[in-house]
């Protein structure tokens, strides 16, 4: 590494670049999905809910970590990986953090827990897509992505569970 090098050190891209597209997108799927969730509409206070539902405020409370995670892994990833392997990461990141987003349209906007299910069902396989990308390019970015493939995978039981009580 030269001196005054912007590069990290085993990166082989300028290293803010993909740390700025990856926040970006996250922040985006942040945003999108927050200004789409109600909870605390009447139609979702309505529901009725498992007593193993986390409470209101524990869902910004891990969704915050996890979305930092999510940005620092694919920014790490996206600056160690190079043509085809980059532009694939990419999309599969686009399209990671889509049905992120969307699923709070499918849950709160729809009204639909069997929407919401379905979307988070898309996402768990997305997720895995991810992380499997990930981890061949950096094993530490792909470790980084856990906490958020098991977030989901809670959130998807939670879903069911939900969809199930409300039919």
């Amino acid at each position: 590494m030269r001196l005054g090098s912007v590069h990290d050190a085993g990166e082989r891209g300028p290293g803010w670049k993909g740390y700025a597209a990856s926040a970006t997108a996250v922040a985006a799927c942040a945003a999108i999905g927050g200004w789409a969730a109600d909870p605390g509409s009447r139609w979702y206070r309505s529901l009725r809910k498992p007593p193993w539902q986390p409470p209101p405020w524990a869902f910004g409370a891990v969704w915050t970590p996890l979305y930092g995670a999510i940005a620092w892994a694919a920014g790490r990833a996206l600056n160690r990986a190079e043509g085809p392997e980059r532009r694939g990461l990419a999309v599969a990141l686009g399209v990671n953090l889509a049905l992120n987003a969307a699923w709070s349209r499918l849950f709160f906007a729809r009204r639909s827990p069997r929407a919401g299910l379905a979307g988070t069902l898309l996402l768990d396989a997305s997720n895995v897509q991810l992380l499997r990308r990930v981890h061949r390019i950096d094993t530490a970015a792909g470790r980084a992505l856990i906490p958020y493939l098991a977030w989901c995978a809670f959130a998807t039981a939670l879903n069911a569970d939900i969809a199930r009580r409300n039919r």
